[in-house]
């Protein structure tokens, strides 16, 4: 038993180096395999976003992100996995130049997912939605596979390039042994109430503007309205209306600014067809109103990185 606490303690130590060398400043690199890795030297504000299927495994430090009103917290001990696009809001919480937080992220691709499944001998077929959002403690197993993957970087490409597919079906296989199973066979299944729900989602993202009409969209799924709501909520920690809103401000936010569009026009081309209704929501998501926001955001990204 020993033995193995310290061999975990040090694939632990061998994590945070190898993260660390792979990133030397703050910020994130993109690297083949749908993996990204992040360095920050001091905790962050709140940012808002839209989550992706993914693993996150945090190497040093601390981390959190809200699902609604709902708090996800991990760290060296625990990962989370995300299984569909939501908008979400998240923070580093501990940081520091001795002690950076250190992150790890693996995109999931359900194509993937699914051959594994199938390969493993697990069921592909319909089953419950459940909560697309969840933090697992991380197991030995699980932490050798990402470490082993992260030793690839420093590896000839040739020889990286083939062993990289085969340690990331190790991982989508141990994640689908593990307490994430479920939400990884929700990430590929192309039945039942999870599917229903995801293609709602995605209804949702592309019609920002159009009104919800949430019984003409549970008839479009072959659902009751009580059950799209309660399957809606049990995937999102949200309303059919509370996704859209969010998802309609972030939008909103993106618009003012990428496109330079002032609040008015950036309001009314995800919906708001009252601009103090727009700016009540929107300061009540993002804490300010929204050319304050835009403003801090556009100083902010002039700072210099690391500062």
């Amino acid at each position: 038993m020993d033995s193995m606490d310290g061999q975990e303690t040090e694939r632990r130590r061998e994590l945070v180096e190898r993260v660390g060398r792979a990133v030397r400043e703050a910020g994130a690199v993109e690297l083949p395999g749908g993996l990204r890795l992040r360095r920050a030297c001091a905790p962050t504000g709140l940012d808002h976003g839209v989550s992706f299927p993914a693993v996150c495994v945090v190497a040093q430090g601390a981390k959190e992100v809200w699902l609604g009103d709902e708090l996800y917290r991990y760290d060296a001990n625990h990962y989370l996995v995300t299984a569909a696009a939501l908008p979400i809001a998240s923070r580093i919480t501990e940081a520091s130049e001795e002690r950076p937080y250190l992150g790890v992220v693996l995109d999931l691709d359900p194509a993937l997912i699914g051959s594994v499944m199938v390969e493993a001998g697990h069921a592909v077929s319909g089953e419950r939605a459940v909560r697309a959002f969840d933090v697992s403690p991380l197991d030995g197993g699980l932490l050798d596979a990402v470490v082993r993957l992260l030793r690839l970087l420093e590896e000839p490409e040739e020889e990286a390039r083939f062993l990289r597919p085969l340690v990331i079906r190790e991982i989508v296989f141990r994640l689908l042994r593990g307490d994430q199973g479920a939400r990884l066979r929700q990430i590929a299944i192309r039945g039942g109430h999870a599917h229903r729900i995801a293609r709602a989602m995605e209804r949702l993202r592309e019609d920002l503007a159009r009104p919800l009409r949430i019984e003409e969209l549970a008839r479009e799924l072959g659902m009751s309205t009580s059950s799209f709501h309660h399957h809606f909520k049990a995937v999102t920690a949200m309303s059919p209306l509370q996704f859209q809103k969010r998802m309609r401000l972030q939008e909103a936010r993106r618009l003012m600014l990428g496109e330079g569009l002032d609040a008015a026009g950036a309001a009314h081309r995800v919906g708001y067809r009252d601009p103090s209704h727009f700016t009540r929501d929107y300061k009540r998501l993002f804490g300010e109103p929204p050319a304050r926001d835009v403003e801090r955001l556009r100083e902010a990204a002039m700072e210099p990185a690391g500062l």
